[in-house]
């Protein structure tokens, strides 16, 4: 059973492109559609953590509007942060599940019990996945996922049931 998702950003939340305006500040596009796939997730009681490369302070609102409240940013190992993760919530590795799209993922993907890249995932990615999910990182792609999660955890009709 999953009991934990955790996501890069940039290229899986994102669609991976990052604006600058004339004064520096940085903008980016999140999908709400992954925004309500994070939210079911929450609600089916699973945990959340993003661990990404990049440092952002556009991430860190992002992840605080939807409730993140694991967030792992400018990080360099992401094997080495997902193991300090595991050891602080005392869950086990095949518990988690992990959504990428880049070569700095594919060790992170090999550890945990399962994997996703996104469909525009670096090729080395998506054979390194467990699934190859149909939708592009920012374009719902997490929302996907969650609800292959949720299949797979037995509760994706009690989640459906919430909603009708």
């Amino acid at each position: 059973m999953i009991k934990i998702l955790i996501m890069d950003v940039d290229g899986v939340l994102s669609d991976g492109k990052i604006i600058y305006d004339e004064t520096g500040k940085e903008i980016k596009n999140f999908d709400v559609k992954d925004g309500f796939g994070i939210n079911m997730a929450r609600k089916a009681g699973l945990h959340l953590c993003i661990i990404s490369g990049r440092k952002s302070k556009v991430t860190e609102l992002r992840a605080r509007e939807l409730l993140i409240e694991d967030v792992y940013q400018g990080v360099e190992d992401k094997l080495k942060t997902f193991e300090k993760v595991m050891h602080i919530k005392k869950l086990l590795p095949e518990e988690a599940a992990f959504i990428g799209d880049d070569l700095n993922d594919i060790r992170l993907m090999n550890a945990v019990g399962l994997s996703a890249a996104v469909a525009d995932a670096a090729e080395e990615t998506r054979k390194a996945a467990k699934i190859v999910l149909e939708n592009k990182g920012g374009s719902g792609a997490v929302r996907e996922f969650v609800e292959k999660i949720l299949i797979l955890n037995g509760i994706w009709e009690k989640t459906l049931n919430a909603y009708y």
